[in-house]
């Protein structure tokens, strides 16, 4: 049996209580302000990262947490919840429904449950190291497509693409794919482990904005790394992919092909 399952079925309930609080206010605008990186925040966002450090407090009291919106505090168990309570708030402020609330937990420093909640579409990915990828009642996987003409690419912050070192062979490298989107962090991650998309880059994140991502898009079969490699939620990006599209990513990032990948044309551009 998987480990870490009432975590994950706690995480659930708390997801939803801290969803319904954020629901309540998006049902009727909100206003917001600027954080000093020029991110926006709203009060429904510290309602909802208080909530959910409560009733992480309440069910796991010797665990740590770390939230984006400022809850800190150190662990005295090896375990750590990590917290963002509105991700897309640019989304959340304008009425789309395409934000999540996300709770990731980590033990002995990996992330080995996580939950992505989308409340406006009453959306709950989860998933559980060992036990499989879900989204509400469904098992959910990862797309077997290899092929980047057949291969839907999602990134985010396109807007600052410029600022990132594979700027220059970025246009020619996505006009291979079959289509490309922008549709927000945490729901184009999701659509890569539920198999409605292939590939998403994103190029900006804290641990708070990827930590439930990884752990559900690696049991739905994806790869998730770094731009440098790595395999971490404190690499500042991340790559989730199909495993068979892993390679075309590696390949705009100017990374060592995989063991056992031995295709003369990547080998020419690396």
């Amino acid at each position: 049996m998987a480990a870490f399952l009432r975590e994950l079925e706690v995480c659930q309930l708390i997801a939803r209580s801290a969803g319904e609080l954020a629901l309540g206010y998006w049902d009727k605008g909100i206003a917001f302000e600027e954080k000093a990186d020029e991110s926006p925040v709203t009060v429904a966002d510290r309602e909802s990262e208080r909530l959910i450090a409560r009733l992480v407090e309440e069910h796991f009291p010797g665990d740590g947490l770390l939230g984006e919106e400022g809850s800190r505090k150190e662990s005295a168990s090896g375990r750590r919840w990590i917290i963002d309570p509105i991700d897309g708030t640019r989304d959340f402020v304008r009425g789309n429904p395409l934000w999540a609330v996300l709770i990731g937990f980590e033990a002995s420093g990996e992330v080995e449950a996580g939950i992505a909640y989308l409340p406006a579409m009453n959306l709950m990915f989860r998933a559980a190291r060992g036990a499989g990828a879900w989204c509400n009642d469904k098992v959910i996987h990862a797309s077997t497509i290899d092929r980047p003409a057949e291969a839907v690419f999602c990134m985010d912050r396109i807007h600052a693409i410029k600022e990132l070192s594979f700027a220059p062979q970025f246009v020619d490298w996505i006009s291979q794919f079959w289509a490309v989107r922008s549709l927000g962090g945490a729901w184009d991650a999701m659509l890569v482990a539920r198999g409605q998309a292939d590939l998403w880059m994103e190029p900006e994140a804290k641990p708070w904005d990827l930590a439930p991502l990884k752990v559900i898009a690696e049991e739905a079969g994806a790869r998730f790394f770094n731009f440098d490699g790595r395999s971490s939620i404190n690499g500042g990006n991340c790559v989730i992919s199909t495993p068979g599209l892993e390679v075309e990513a590696r390949r705009l990032l100017g990374l060592t092909p995989l063991r056992g990948e031995n295709r003369p044309d990547l080998a020419e551009t690396l």
